[in-house]
């Protein structure tokens, strides 16, 4: 099975051990520093090779925690990105029919118009999320830059018109934590799809229905 493919299933199939979470603390401020903390799970805990957290404090923490969330919202969006603009290339909708191949290409193959409305809806959601989860910088000591609002939990910005996020502290210290495993999933996945369109510039749906 193809690379991208095996990554997928294989990653899928581990999301039933992402059900378990410590519900120490039921308050909404998140203390990056506790072990227990949304995303950190048995057996490995707060899973950090590399070191950040020990050389991070709180402040710097919560960011790495606002991007990891931020990269995940996005490479779920990429994922199904990937798998649809694919399905349906060369439909008569779609750009006049006129892009298709493999998901990476297909921006280089989109008019102008469609980037500058691409980049104006990044810019906002970029503008909207800043002034959400960032204290105003003419309000920040010198030296603490990029310092986020001490209520802000998160990835919580807000932006919830189904209403899922729920009231209890529990039940939502639940949902973010299978939200991060599905962006993290995500980020693993849209990273396999990258690789295995740019060493043999095959479609992933090409490679799913070619299994």
């Amino acid at each position: 099975m193809k690379l991208s493919t095996a990554l997928t299933f294989a990653l899928a199939s581990s999301t039933s051990a992402f059900t378990s979470i410590s519900r120490k603390s039921s308050n909404t401020a998140l203390q990056m520093s506790e072990l227990n903390i949304p995303g950190a799970l048995p057996p490995v805990g707060l899973f950090d090779p590399l070191g950040f957290a020990a050389k991070a404090n709180d402040a710097t923490l919560l960011r790495y925690r606002e991007a990891e969330v931020t990269h995940g919202r996005v490479a779920m969006l990429a994922a199904v990105g990937f798998l649809v603009g694919e399905k349906v290339e060369g439909s008569s909708f779609l750009f006049d029919a006129q892009v298709s191949g493999p998901a990476i290409s297909h921006l280089s193959q989109v008019p102008t118009a469609f980037w500058l409305i691409f980049l104006i809806a990044i810019g906002a959601g970029e503008q909207f999320r800043a002034v959400a989860a960032f204290e105003d910088p003419k309000d920040v000591p010198i030296g603490q830059q990029g310092l986020m609002r001490a209520d802000h939990f998160p990835g919580d910005i807000g932006f919830d018109p189904l209403g899922l996020k729920p009231e209890d502290p529990e039940e939502f210290e639940i949902m973010v934590t299978k939200e991060l495993q599905h962006g993290r999933l995500a980020m693993l996945a849209a990273a396999g799809f990258m690789a295995q369109e740019l060493a043999d510039g095959k479609g992933i749906i090409e490679h799913l229905q070619s299994s």
